[in-house]
C-alpha cells in the first residue's frame, strides 16, 4: 500500500472549492494497522461519552441553530444543493441523537462518528486500501461515477455538474462534501487502514478542527495501541501555525 505520508502529501482540495469557500480546511488522518470489527466495551464507552458532550453543546437547540453547522448549511447552497433535503453529515447525526442515541454500526464508525457530534463537524471515514491514487476534493463535471444502493440494489448515479466532491482516480468517494460516502471505499468490519476526513469552516478554527483530530487518534489507538497515525491540515489558516501538520 502507498506510503501513508507520500499520500497524504498528493492529497488535494482544487482551486474552484477553496473560489467557493475560502475558509474551507479540512484534517486528513491515515490509521495503519487497526482492528475493525463490531462495536465493543470500548467504542460504546467512546460513543457515549460524545452523546452526552453533543447533548450539552447542543442545549435544546436544533443542530442547524449552532454557528458550526449553520456555516455548513450556507456552504451546500454556495453550489446548489438544498440542505434540508441532503444534509451534512454531522447534522444529520446530531438529528439522530434523541430519544435513542446514534445508531451502533462497528468499532471504527463508532468511534470517528462519535467525534463528529462531540466537536460538531462533519467527519467521515473510509478504506484507504480501496483506494485508486490520492484523495481530492473538485467540483464535479457530472460525468463521474459513484457506486451506492437504491432499493438495496448496487447502482451507479453521478453528481450534479459543479457538486463539490471527494473523489479519487477511479470516481467519487464522498458526494455534496460530506454527505453521503461511497460503498467501494466505506469502512467495514475487515478493514486495518483507513482515511479519515475532518472537515472545518469558520468559526471553527484550526485549534478547534486540529483538536477533533486529537481525539479521534486518541479514540482510535484505543481500539487498537499498535495503529500508525500520521496526519495533515490542508486549506489556508485560521489561526496560529502553517498548514501542514502530520
Amino acid at each position: 500500500m502507498t506510503d501513508p505520508q507520500g499520500w497524504l502529501s498528493a492529497a488535494t482540495v482544487d482551486d474552484a472549492v477553496s473560489a467557493l469557500r475560502p475558509d474551507y480546511r479540512a484534517v486528513l488522518v491515515t490509521a495503519d494497522g487497526l482492528r475493525g470489527g463490531p462495536g465493543d466495551d470500548v467504542s460504546e464507552r467512546v460513543l457515549a461519552a460524545a452523546e452526552a458532550t453533543a447533548r450539552s453543546r447542543l442545549g435544546g437547540r436544533r443542530p442547524e441553530e449552532l454557528p458550526e453547522l449553520a456555516a455548513w448549511r450556507d456552504a451546500y447552497r454556495a453550489f446548489g444543493a438544498k440542505p434540508q433535503r441532503t444534509r451534512p453529515s454531522a447534522e444529520a447525526l446530531l438529528r439522530r441523537l434523541d430519544p435513542d442515541g446514534l445508531p451502533r454500526i462497528d468499532r471504527i464508525t463508532d468511534v470517528y462518528n462519535a467525534v463528529s457530534v462531540a466537536h460538531l463537524l462533519p467527519l467521515g471515514g473510509e478504506d484507504r486500501a480501496a483506494y485508486t491514487g490520492p484523495p481530492r476534493l473538485v467540483r464535479a463535471d457530472g460525468s463521474e461515477p459513484f457506486d451506492t444502493t437504491a432499493g438495496g440494489e448496487p447502482v451507479v448515479e453521478h453528481p450534479e455538474p459543479g457538486e463539490v466532491v471527494w473523489r479519487d482516480d477511479t470516481g467519487v468517494t464522498c458526494r455534496r462534501w460530506n454527505w453521503r460516502q461511497c460503498t467501494r471505499t466505506r469502512i467495514t468490519t475487515a478493514t486495518t487502514s483507513a482515511l479519515f476526513v475532518l472537515d472545518g469552516l469558520d468559526p471553527l478554527t484550526d485549534d478547534e478542527l486540529l483538536a477533533a483530530a486529537d481525539a479521534l487518534t486518541e479514540g482510535l489507538l484505543a481500539l487498537g495501541p499498535d495503529a500508525v497515525v500520521h496526519r495533515r491540515l490542508v486549506g489556508p489558516a485560521r489561526s496560529t501555525g502553517g498548514t501542514d501538520r502530520s
